[in-house]
């Protein structure tokens, strides 16, 4: 079995549902996060803070500078993740498609570097 990572897309500014949907979405997330357990696919998965309240640590000359907040503007930031065991890429994108549709926002599936 492989690893893969599938990564939640957040939109930058966007507003969040409505309490009922927000519920909805939540009980979505967790009946996902149950079948996955079930499957023995779960490994990890969580969501994050916003973008707002990360701090980069960035190499420069020999030293480490920390500066607040993301490195970068973007219209998307990652929201959360789900780290997962699949046979192979096809069985992790029907994951991503599962958790597309629990969480109602975009999921960029990727494998890690070099598994046997």
């Amino acid at each position: 079995m492989k690893h893969y990572l599938l990564s939640v897309v957040q939109p930058t500014g966007g507003q969040p549902p409505a309490p009922d949907a927000l519920a909805e979405i939540m009980r979505n997330v967790e009946a996902f996060n149950d079948e996955l357990r079930a499957a023995g696919a779960w490994v990890f998965a969580g969501g994050l803070h916003g973008p707002e309240t990360a701090t980069v640590l960035r190499p420069e000359d020999g030293d480490v500078l920390i500066t607040d907040g993301p490195f970068a503007e973007g219209k998307e930031y990652l929201g959360g993740l789900c780290l997962i065991r699949a046979a192979d890429l096809d069985e992790a994108l029907e994951w991503g498609r599962k958790a597309a549709l629990a969480t109602t926002l975009p999921i960029e599936v990727r494998p890690f570097v070099d598994q046997h």
